[in-house]
């Protein structure tokens, strides 16, 4: 059936609600609107599904979701996992309590118990529940850091990370087959918990997850010497961070932390906030102005979901705050846990380092200087988490830190996602270190730039929406491995990586070799001059990812190179 016939059944279909007719028939003379909502299915990816709210096949909603899950559990019956269960989490956007329940429903009407959290929760701590717990699998209705339209829905496997090879392939396979809404199954909330189905789960979790963040201070005591004249100012942005996050740095001893009131409580539409991003500078216009007025020495936010962490620091000397990108906030945790682990004598043995190829290449200077294996994977922070997997089952290393570009970091393995709840601890410990030395973290950040060399990266990304965006984007792509470049922004090309085909070709000798990472449709550049370019398709926007990093001999040569490298590049695609 075409898009249009898809939306008549949606329309006269006895399967679908009242609620989803009437917002289906007021757009019945607007074409472009229902071919964007049915030209296909929402796309389960690697990940799971993300997308704009809403009625259709290309929309979250109650019937996508439950497609999944059926898909889902279908898979977990295949692997004879029922028995073990699923813990599922949700975070503050629209819809996430119902897609959640849903979800639990749907599992529960398969014969797989659920245990549902009472409440939303950070996206890391659904990842720790899954192995506390012995789940089979997790699910966490999140849209992350996207803006307020969408939600999503993320699956993560009985090692606590997100699906990875062989099964998020064996997953979407199994997702793709639910054709029909027929084949899903589900039930009634009073009879999955009359046989024991669903169940709720709440403070047990939260105790013994905060236990785990707790564990990961080095230095607590340093903490209770500079705690009371450390100033914090935090904002959740109207997400799952606020309680715990409050409650790790309360019980550390912190205690001169100010909380954005206008951002505090859990808010699906995020009114002080256009983009709830960490990453977005218009999201820091509150927690900056109270910043001003309390004289803070740091400034934190955490996403909706608070598995990402964006900074900003009192620069003394001007009395401004100066924005942290992940890189640089990433890089102050791990230099304070690789020198503080090394002196006190807690390092583990071969301890590794883990980052994704977009992440700053002052993570290789860093592990050098204190003697530890850094690894590089695949951007996306399961790969992190699946390192950490197969370190303990292979014996190989010991994971101390893993960080990606985007905000994201985690300390510890008592999780395998991104946790800004851990990030804010460790960052606060890195200040209260530093203050008892009269430092602020941009002084110590710039300490790091002149021990290490002036690394700056930067990201672009271009938005191309509906089906012909999607065939511009894999167009461009191909284009690029088609030509790749000689040169880019004054630097000479002197490899290219093509991940999808798995090819490392050297530009001046011809030879290749593979890259040794898993196939993903991803281009990298390397530079001459320890500068680099990377492109990648984005996995849960409609919109394709620039990535560019540089090493310059001052903030401002630094900035100059990235700026002349990010022009170059986007001038090549556009």
């Amino acid at each position: 059936m075409d898009y249009k016939n898809i939306y008549e059944v949606w329309c006269s279909d006895p399967y679908f609600d009242e609620e989803t007719k009437t917002e289906l028939k007021a757009i019945e003379a607007d074409n472009d609107e229902i071919q964007d909502r049915f030209y296909r299915r929402l796309e389960f990816g690697t990940g799971g599904l993300r997308g704009v709210i809403g009625a259709g096949t290309n929309r979250m909603n109650i019937y996508t979701v439950r497609q999944a899950t059926q898909g889902l559990a279908n898979y977990i019956i295949s692997q004879n996992g029922q028995r073990k269960g699923v813990a599922i989490a949700y975070d503050s956007r629209r819809m996430s309590p119902e897609f959640a329940d849903e979800a639990a429903l749907c599992l529960n009407a398969n014969g797989i118990k659920a245990y549902c959290f009472e409440s939303l929760r950070p996206t890391p701590e659904l990842s720790f529940a899954v192995r506390e717990l012995g789940c089979i699998a997790g699910i966490v209705i999140t849209a992350s850091h996207n803006p307020r339209e969408y939600n999503g829905y993320k699956v993560y496997w009985e090692d606590g990370a997100q699906i990875t090879p062989p099964h998020d392939k064996n997953i979407l396979a199994q997702v793709e087959q639910v054709t029909e809404f027929s084949q899903v199954k589900t039930m009634r909330k009073e009879d999955a918990r009359a046989q024991g189905l669903y169940e709720t789960i709440g403070a047990q979790i939260d105790d013994l997850y905060m236990e785990q963040l707790k564990k990961q201070s080095i230095h607590p005591e340093l903490i209770q010497k500079a705690a009371g004249d450390i100033k914090i100012v935090y904002t959740p942005l109207h997400g799952t961070g606020n309680l715990p996050v409050r409650r790790v740095l309360k019980e550390l001893g912190f205690t001169n932390v100010y909380v954005v009131k206008e951002q505090e409580l859990p808010d699906g539409t995020f009114p002080t906030v256009a983009y709830p991003n960490p990453e977005d500078e218009k999201a820091w216009t509150l927690a900056l102005a109270l910043a001003k007025e309390v004289d803070a020495d740091i400034v934190l936010a955490t996403d909706p979901d608070a598995d990402r962490l964006g900074v900003y620091a009192k620069d003394t000397q001007t009395g401004e705050y100066v924005s942290f990108t992940g890189n640089m906030s990433g890089m102050l945790i791990a230099e304070y846990i690789l020198r503080e682990r090394t002196k006190t004598g807690t390092m583990p043995g071969r301890p590794a380092l883990v980052e994704t190829i977009v992440t700053t290449d002052m993570a290789k200077a860093i592990a050098a200087d204190y003697q530890t294996t850094l690894i590089e994977v695949l951007t996306g922070f399961k790969y992190i988490g699946e390192q950490i997997k197969l370190f303990e089952q292979e014996q190989t290393y010991h994971y101390v830190f893993g960080l990606e570009e985007s905000y994201g970091c985690l300390a510890g393995t008592y999780a395998r996602d991104k946790d800004a709840c851990v990030a804010v601890m460790m960052l606060c410990e890195v200040a209260a270190y530093y203050k008892l030395q009269g430092m602020t973290l941009w002084d110590a950040m710039l300490a790091m730039y002149e021990k290490y060399g002036y690394y700056k990266e930067g990201l672009a990304t271009l938005t191309l929406k509906g089906m012909d965006g999607a065939q511009q984007i894999q167009e461009m792509m191909s284009e690029a491995r088609s030509n790749p470049p000689k040169t880019m922004g004054g630097y000479k090309v002197l490899a290219v990586r093509d991940y999808k085909e798995d090819i490392r070709k050297d530009m001046v000798t011809g030879e290749t070799a593979p890259t040794g990472l898993p196939s993903s449709n991803v281009l990298y550049y390397e530079l001459e001059n320890n500068a680099w370019c990377c492109v990648r398709p984005s996995g849960t926007e409609p919109k394709i990812k620039y990535y560019f990093g540089v090493k310059g001999t001052s903030l401002t040569d630094a900035q100059e190179k990235l700026e002349a490298l990010k022009q170059d590049m986007l001038k090549e695609d556009s």
